[in-house]
Formats: C-alpha cells, sequence, structure tokens
C-alpha cells in the first residue's frame, strides 16, 4: 500500500515537473537552433528589402512677421485740449498718415461749433423785438425773396442785452395777388436770424404787429371788399334807376312825351331790383384789395421757440 501511493506520488510529481515552462522554452530554443542551421539571416540581401521611406529632417517653417511700418507714430505732446467741451462730445474720429519724413499724428478734434444749451445763452421763447423794415414788400413780391429789420428799443435778458439797431434777416414765406370772391392780397413774413456782435445766428419768429396793428395767424392781408362790391352793384342800379327817372321827367314836359314817360322810370325799377337781388353773386367774380408794406413799415417780432447766442 504504501509502495502504490509513493509511485502515484512520483508520477504526480514528474508530470508536475515537465508541464512547467522552462522546459517549452528548451524546446522553443530547439526550434530555434533548426532554423538557424537552415537559414543564415546574415545573408540577406538589402536590394531585396523594401525601401525605406525618407523622412524630412528639417524644420517646419514659421510663418513670417508682419512688417514693421517705417516709422512709428507718437502723438503730439505739444497738444492742449479745448477748455471747454461740450457735454455730450460726439465720437473724435482719430486718422494716423505714415510719413517716412516726420511720423506726425494728425487727429480731427470734436466740432465746437456745435450748440451747446449749457454754455449757451439762451433768448427765451415769446421775446419780442420791435423792428423796422428796410425793405419794400408787396404782395407782387414772390415767396422766398429776403427783407431786412433793424431793431428800434433795447431787449435785456438773462446774461445778454440786444441794443437798438440790432439787424434781424427775414424772407416772405407766403404771398398771392387779390383773389375772387373779395379776398385781398397775403403776405406771410418770417423772421429767419438775429446778428449779434459780427456773428449771424438762426432764430424762428412770426410777426405780431404790423404799424401797431395786430397780424393773425401771421396773414398780413390786403383789404377784404366782398361787402363793398355788393354794395357797389347796388348802387349801380340806383344810379341807372335814377337815370331813367330823370329821363321820365324830360317825356312828362312834353304833351306827346307824357304818353311814355312811365317807360323808362318802370325799366330803371327793374333793373335796380335785378341789381339788388343778383349783387351777391355779382360780387364774387371782383376780387379784393392789393397790400403793399413800404420800407419804414414798423413790425413787432415774436420768438416762437429758444434762440442760443455763443
Amino acid at each position: 500500500m504504501n509502495g502504490s501511493l509513493k509511485k502515484i506520488l512520483i508520477s504526480a510529481f514528474v508530470l508536475f515537473i515537465s508541464a512547467m515552462p522552462i522546459y517549452s522554452l528548451e524546446l522553443d530554443m530547439s526550434v530555434d537552433e533548426e532554423i538557424r542551421k537552415n537559414y543564415n539571416p546574415s545573408k540577406l540581401e538589402l536590394e531585396q528589402l523594401p525601401s525605406i521611406p525618407e523622412t524630412k529632417t528639417s524644420a517646419p517653417s514659421l510663418p513670417s512677421l508682419q512688417e514693421l511700418p517705417d516709422s512709428i507714430s507718437v502723438p503730439d505732446k505739444n497738444y492742449t485740449p479745448p477748455s471747454t467741451l461740450p457735454s455730450t462730445p460726439p465720437k473724435s474720429t482719430i486718422t494716423i498718415e505714415q510719413s517716412h519724413s516726420t511720423g506726425r499724428v494728425k487727429k480731427s478734434l470734436p466740432d465746437t461749433s456745435i450748440r451747446n444749451d449749457i454754455t449757451a445763452i439762451k433768448i427765451k421763447k415769446g421775446t419780442k423785438f420791435k423792428v423796422k423794415s428796410q425793405t419794400k414788400v408787396s404782395d407782387w413780391n414772390s415767396a422766398g425773396a429776403g427783407m431786412t429789420f433793424v431793431s428800434t428799443e433795447l431787449v435785456t435778458q438773462r446774461y445778454l442785452t440786444i441794443p437798438a439797431g440790432t439787424v434781424f434777416k427775414g424772407i416772405i414765406e407766403e404771398s398771392h395777388p387779390p383773389q375772387a370772391s373779395g379776398n385781398g392780397g397775403l403776405l406771410v413774413l418770417k423772421a429767419t436770424s438775429i446778428q449779434y456782435n459780427g456773428k449771424t445766428y438762426d432764430i424762428n419768429a412770426k410777426i405780431t404787429k404790423a404799424n401797431s396793428k395786430k397780424i393773425f395767424f401771421n396773414n398780413i392781408k390786403g383789404e377784404r371788399k366782398y361787402w363793398k362790391n355788393v354794395a357797389a352793384q347796388i348802387d349801380k342800379g340806383e344810379n341807372f334807376y335814377k337815370k331813367t327817372r330823370r329821363a321820365s321827367t324830360k317825356l312828362a314836359d312834353n304833351p306827346v312825351g307824357v304818353i311814355i314817360s312811365p317807360i323808362p322810370t318802370i325799366t330803371g325799377v327793374v333793373v335796380y331790383a335785378l341789381n339788388f337781388a343778383g349783387s351777391p353773386l355779382l360780387a364774387i367774380a371782383s376780387k379784393g384789395g392789393h397790400i403793399t408794406l413800404p420800407a419804414g413799415t414798423m413790425y413787432e417780432i415774436k420768438l416762437l421757440e429758444d434762440a442760443y447766442i455763443y
């Protein structure tokens, strides 16, 4: 029993030893040795091998740097900003010009002539000026014709005094000659600018008086003659009636003419009645009066909105 157990243990040990990797390594080495005997790797010919691809050993080229300008522009150190700047100045556009000789920088500064309501002196809306016209105007003038006024009285505002003799410029905004239905000619005048300390400033003003007469809706009109023309038509009928009465009277002095003397009077009455009834219609075809304002006419100018003096 002990003998058979020993045999079993010896057989298991032999199998275990034969299964170890070292024995397979020896088997592999024997195969490799057999290959070396039949095939010599040192006798390989290089031309039988595939060509090796060429590799570029040079480094990739770097991107070229942007060319620098010939000269660098430097702001002018002597530049001093204006003492008074607008409250909300517009964006200034800086223009840089390259020059091979000097390399100066040219700048376009903000326009300081832009109206600044903070620093400007305001002439309030509704301010009135008494002026004298230097130009003769009439409804024969076309719209757009210019005219000149000169103030006759001093006008004082806060921080500002406008002396007598100040020049105002204006235009004829609208005009037309007399029209049918008895309408007179029309003039619409407007003051557009004032000259102060040698400078001209825009204004928006209308004419409120002409020769001390109030002007409504800024319309200076010629005389409306509709009712006068109605009366004139009635007068024409009345005058014709009077002529026929005189003719009837002369005929009545003659014994022969007494018979026909009433005929002129009856005709005069009929014409007079027709003229009286038709005078409103006949007056529609008639026109009103012309309007002419000579040089030296006194006006009153009123500002329609605030004006600014700088």
